[in-house]
């Protein structure tokens, strides 16, 4: 469930900070627009997961998954975005979700059951509820193999997977084929 709140700053601010420092991303600019955006669900509830595709004026497509926590993330190597205010919430530290074991077992999750991202709604300040759509459509599609090793891609690229690889697929409005966001591998 999505609270209908305020973010200060806000998750484009946050984006447009951050990605251009990266190594995998091709501009020290933040010139890019968001194409879509789908979640998963954290079983435990705990943490709010989001993927985020990010389209360049070149036709460049990258994939930025973000976590969402209410208390820091005690794990090594993992990557802190920044922090943010949430209205209903409170303090949110916000995580690279490349690096936050909880999006990585939801990709594994979807990529091995054939899941896909998971419905939204927000609840409104007097309790009712509307479902948001996803701007972006995930797949996870089990391939042959035990996929004990996931590879995300932060680029997308079209058609890049074997026919029985096991991926991550997504798509968008613009964008109705099939791209991999990521691959679990032998």
């Amino acid at each position: 469930m999505l609270h209908d709140a305020t973010l200060r700053p806000t998750k484009q601010e946050l984006l447009a900070e951050w990605v251009p420092r990266q190594a995998w991303y091709p501009s020290d600019e933040a010139d890019f627009e968001i194409l879509g955006r789908f979640r998963f669900d954290d079983p435990a509830g705990e943490v709010g997961t989001e993927t985020f595709l990010l389209g360049r004026p070149d036709g460049g497509v990258f994939h930025v998954p973000l976590t969402y926590r209410g208390a820091p993330l005690d794990e090594p190597g993992a990557v802190l975005i920044g922090t943010m205010e949430h209205s209903a919430l409170g303090s949110r530290w916000v995580y690279d979700g490349a690096t936050d074991p909880v999006y990585l077992a939801a990709v594994a999750e979807a990529i091995r059951t054939g899941g896909h991202e998971a419905a939204q709604y927000v609840q409104h300040a007097d309790g009712s509820t509307t479902e948001v759509p996803s701007t972006a459509r995930a797949e996870g599609r089990p391939g042959a193999g035990s996929g004990r090793r996931l590879e995300l891609r932060r680029a997308l690229i079209d058609g890049e997977h074997g026919p029985d690889a096991a991926v991550l697929v997504v798509t968008w409005d613009a964008h109705p084929d099939p791209a991999v966001l990521a691959e679990l591998t032998d």
